[in-house]
């Protein structure tokens, strides 16, 4: 059983997000908000929180044709080919070592 005090501190929202907007921009968020029956802040974070999910999702998922999942997963499945000066390059200390 997991303990809701402990789920309380991790969400705690201690962060603080500023923007502008325009008086339109404004006016239609306290609209949605209200119609929503949601305080500002909840309404655009809700917003903003399913856009940064689905923009974080778009970039590990993509679609292919037949044909090009095909030549995907046989570009996945080839052996690998040795690289040498790779190999090299990552044997050799980093600057930040």
């Amino acid at each position: 059983m997991t303990n809701p005090t402990a789920k309380k501190r991790r969400d705690a929202k201690i962060e603080r997000l500023e923007l502008r907007a325009s008086p339109s921009q404004t006016s239609a968020i306290r609209r949605a908000a209200a119609a929503m029956a949601k305080t500002v802040t909840a309404f655009v974070l809700d917003a903003a929180t399913i856009e940064a999910e689905r923009a974080i999702a778009d970039r590990r998922l993509f679609r292919l044709d037949p044909d090009r999942w095909e030549r995907f997963v046989n570009a996945l499945d080839r052996p690998v080919k040795e690289k040498p000066r790779l190999r090299k390059l990552m044997r050799r200390p980093s600057v930040l070592d």
